[in-house]
């Protein structure tokens, strides 16, 4: 990335847009990919996880196609593992989070992954592990059913009382681990992704551009809307939401934390129709999230009212990532998708509002 007086352009106006000063604005633009880019060495890990915990680990398979840091542990001893070896510039502060909202969430019996020991988090080679019981058992069902299981997941989570343990801000990706919190934060992350590349932008694209970065500036982040504690993002399944021997369960908790409980219903409720061809919304999908969720909680007419505007958040945040990876390796955008038709999100919202007040 140049330090051309256009990038110095760039690098001013994210500056007074995310509220930053010049220098870490620009170490914001130009540490994106060190920060989130993360491939821990499966020897060196295991050889860390026998010293530090005693245990007789075997093999460290990485089990997650999109996360580079995520392994199984497999043991002599023992039941396996997941071991998360975060990248280094995530804090161990933000590690230790993550364990104390499964410490709470195991003391309210709710369907989550468990820590594999009481002292789930060490240092390795700059970067914080934490360790977690492999679950094992099979994808969700498709159709109706998953979405069912997840909006019923989503509803027990978003009912359950506030604990200060499990009180830090939560919902935003957290893939660059700059930007961990509430939901705003994909939405700055997403202007990051985007000045990242501003410079390498084609002029044929210019326009296109504009537009996605004004949508990101002025989306709405869910202030002021009922909170809850929030899982962050669930709808990845198979990832983050497989079926256990007791019953369906959470997993991959990173971005999760107290924070508007519509962020996660509203990205569940746009994975309903996304993959159809047609992009229209799916009743019977939306049926069965409505009549999960509300088993637990009714959302609020503000929400209701709120809801397809929320649908843009991590949509935007997915199509701003993956428009930085493309710019970078100098190959065509193809994943408008993410955010078009706008009359999907139109639709499916006034269907799920439709659904929630029958």
């Amino acid at each position: 990335m140049t330090r051309d007086g256009n990038f110095k352009k760039v690098v001013r106006r994210h500056a007074a847009e995310t509220g930053q000063r010049y220098t870490d604005a620009l170490t914001d633009l130009e540490g994106l990919g060190t920060r989130m880019d993360h491939q821990p060495v499966a020897e060196r890990l295991l050889a860390h996880l026998r010293n530090h915990y005693g245990i007789d680990a075997v093999a460290a398979t990485k089990v997650s196609v999109h996360k580079t840091y995520v392994f199984r542990i497999d043991r002599n001893d023992g039941d396996a593992w997941i071991a998360r070896a975060f990248p280094p510039a995530r804090p161990r502060t933000g590690v230790e989070g993550d364990a104390a909202i499964l410490r709470f969430l195991q003391q309210h019996d709710y369907p989550a992954e468990r820590l594999a020991v009481d002292d789930a988090v060490s240092d390795f080679d700059g970067s914080s592990v934490l360790v977690t019981r492999y679950v094992d058992g099979p994808p969700l069902p498709e159709g109706a059913e998953k979405f069912a299981i997840m909006g019923d997941l989503l509803g027990r989570l978003h009912a359950l009382p506030y604990d200060e343990s499990a009180g830090r801000p939560g919902g935003a990706s957290g893939e660059d681990p700059s930007r961990e919190g509430a939901p705003r934060q994909d939405l700055l992350a997403g202007l990051a992704f985007l000045d990242a590349v501003d410079t390498k932008v084609k002029p044929s694209d210019r326009e296109r551009f504009e537009r996605l970065r004004d949508q990101v500036r002025s989306a709405d982040d869910g202030d002021g809307l009922p909170e809850g504690l929030l899982h962050g993002n669930l709808l990845h399944a198979p990832d983050h939401a497989i079926g256990g021997e007791s019953g369906p369960v959470a997993i991959n908790w990173k971005a999760s934390g107290r924070g508007p409980r519509l962020a996660d219903l509203a990205y569940l409720i746009w994975g309903t129709g996304h993959w159809h061809p047609s992009r229209r919304p799916n009743q019977e999908w939306i049926d069965a999230v409505v009549n999960a969720y509300r088993e637990h909680l009714e959302p609020t007419d503000d929400e209701l009212d709120r809801l397809e505007a929320m649908m843009y958040i991590r949509t935007l945040y997915l199509v701003c990532f993956s428009y930085r990876r493309a710019v970078s390796n100098d190959v065509p955008f193809d994943e408008w998708w993410f955010i078009e038709p706008s009359e999907y999100f139109a639709a499916t919202a006034a269907a799920t509002r439709a659904a929630f007040r029958r």
